[in-house]
């Protein structure tokens, strides 16, 4: 039988995960050290780096993973480290992940990239919150396989005891999880039993080495779709008799003469011409990177998707979704903060409606809450500013994953999948007041002029908040000087002004008691404005000014 060459060799992406100190890295670094793959000086600098750690003189093979001085010196994993090694029948890509909670978003990460994952557990501490935490990004991240190593077998005497009552909480954790396929290996990352080889000191375990599952294991059936979709990533317009959209097949295939609909505007066109790099071709198939030409001139930018078929309901347009979501954000979740959301290649203002419920990672419990902190998991609906073409992640995986983006610090606050497209005629009627504060750039709120006092004190107040008012209004603020504020409708007037985005003037006063300043503060805090600010002027009028 003739050997795959290095190209034709199936190719796995898989993650290593797990909690600290689980021997993720020496696990990754025993393969990449027994595979052949490093070069002489990697290996006596390997040697010569082991003397200085704590292994006894010993190999350290996770030094050949951890690069960055800080994971050296803590002995943690911080940054994803991308290997690549290959066997004769198969080559890989691993992604080793760090296993702090500090640091589960570069966890995240990497599983995002992942066809399979290795969860490591240390045989001496058996499942641990890390480890579930772990296991349900993964499966939340769409990985179909696992792997769970339960490491460092060596160390409590390849006890086959305590590995059978590990392997019966993770069959616990596999139902809780519905995970559709997985296995337990019993192994010892630093000595090497059941990494590469079978190990005589496991004669109870009757099942593959790591690296033999691996080599057998089918992912090619898991991101199998139907029917035919393209993102549009770039417009390609290199002079003025071209133009072309970008973008990379994500299933189905396609050819010259076939009619597309673009979404989200329903317009159709006939595709025209179809390049692959500066190539043209009759046809392409998934996966390939092409630049589409199309009959006619239709309205297509960066965000609309191409599809075949009108009547293809896996891929809808809307404008409200709900979806499972990590939060990653050092600072825990807000109503009243502004977020970009990141939906295949459209970027678009969003808002989180509501938290269903938060999922307790050890118990897998759901619970009802409106806070989200960091490395939490929760479903929550989400709306978008305007329509988008989206589609359960089940379906259509490049358009049912997401990530948060906090407009303020840029940073990514949390990434999810799609679970359901939601009937969004409710969220076309209203306009968030988020997302009317981000178009009006600015925030609505009372400023409440007022105070017990004289006549002239009224007047005074009221000089100053038409003053206020004009100095506003020059500034280009959407201002109003509400001069009925002490009638009975006032607090509806000011609710629905505010509630437009509006900055509300007012001046409240009673000449002979306090009663006056009383009698409106309910009605100015169930406004649902940003702000109230109020000024009670008690003094003269002279004072007041």
């Amino acid at each position: 039988m003739t050997e795959l060459t290095r190209y034709e060799r199936p190719l796995l992406k898989f993650i290593t995960c797990g909690s600290v100190d689980d021997g993720k890295s020496t696990l990754i670094g025993n393969i990449l050290y027994n595979s052949r793959l490093l070069y002489s000086d990697q290996i006596e600098s390997l040697k010569t780096e082991s003397l200085n750690g704590s292994c006894d003189g010993e190999l350290d093979y996770s030094l050949l993973l951890d690069g960055l001085l800080a994971e050296r010196e803590q002995g943690i994993t911080i940054d994803v480290a991308y290997r690549y090694f290959s066997t004769q029948k198969r080559s890989f890509i691993v992604a080793d992940t760090p296993g702090h909670e500090e640091y589960t978003r570069n966890m995240a990460v990497g599983a995002s990239f992942a066809d399979l994952a290795i969860i490591l557990i240390d045989a001496s501490k058996g499942v641990l919150v890390q480890t579930r935490r772990h296991a349900r990004i993964c499966a939340l991240m769409g990985i179909r396989h696992f792997v769970f190593a339960v490491n460092k077998m060596d160390l409590i005497g390849f006890d086959e005891k305590r590995f059978n009552d590990i392997s019966a909480d993770i069959a616990k954790l596999r139902d809780e999880l519905s995970l559709q396929e997985y296995t337990v290996i019993p192994l010892s990352a630093k000595a090497g039993d059941n990494v590469i080889s079978r190990s005589q000191h496991t004669p109870w375990y009757d099942g593959k080495s790591l690296i033999e599952y691996l080599e057998d294991t089918d992912t090619s059936k898991d991101n199998e779709e139907t029917g035919f979709y393209l993102p549009v990533q770039r417009v390609c317009r290199p002079n003025q008799f071209f133009r072309g959209f970008q973008g990379q097949i994500e299933s189905g295939e396609l050819h010259v003469g076939d009619e597309l609909t673009v979404l989200p505007t329903g317009e159709s066109a006939s595709v025209k011409q179809i390049f692959s790099g500066f190539d043209e071709v009759e046809q392409a198939g998934r996966g390939m990177p092409v630049t589409v030409s199309l009959d006619r001139e239709v309205d297509v930018s960066r965000g609309s998707v191409f599809t075949r078929a009108k009547s293809d309901d896996s891929i809808q347009v809307a404008r409200e979704i709900t979806g499972t979501v990590l939060w990653t954000d050092d600072e825990k979740f807000s109503f009243h903060k502004d977020y970009l959301i990141k939906l295949g290649t459209s970027q678009i203002y969003a808002q989180v409606k509501s938290i269903e419920y938060t999922v307790d990672v050890n118990t897998g419990e759901h619970v009802v809450t409106d806070e989200l902190s960091k490395n939490e998991i929760a479903v929550c609906r989400i709306s978008f500013i305007d329509s988008v073409a989206v589609s359960e992640f089940s379906r259509h995986r490049a358009l049912g994953e997401f990530i948060l983006i906090d407009r303020v610090t840029n940073m990514t606050a949390a990434c999810g999948i799609v679970n359901t497209v939601n009937d969004s005629d409710d969220s076309q009627e209203y306009t968030p007041q988020n997302v009317r504060r981000h178009l009006l750039r600015q925030k609505s709120a009372v400023f409440n002029f007022g105070g017990s006092g004289s006549t002239a004190g009224q007047e005074t107040l009221e000089k100053l908040a038409g003053e206020v008012e004009q100095k506003l209004l020059q500034q280009g603020r959407l201002v109003y000087y509400y001069r009925n504020a002490g009638t009975g409708a006032a607090g509806e007037v000011i609710k629905a002004l505010t509630e437009s985005g509006i900055i509300v003037l007012t001046v409240k006063f009673s000449s002979e008691s306090a009663d006056g300043v009383k009698d409106l503060d309910p009605a100015l805090e169930n406004t649902g404005t940003d702000s109230i600010v109020k000024f009670i002027a008690e003094q003269t009028a002279e004072e007041s000014r």
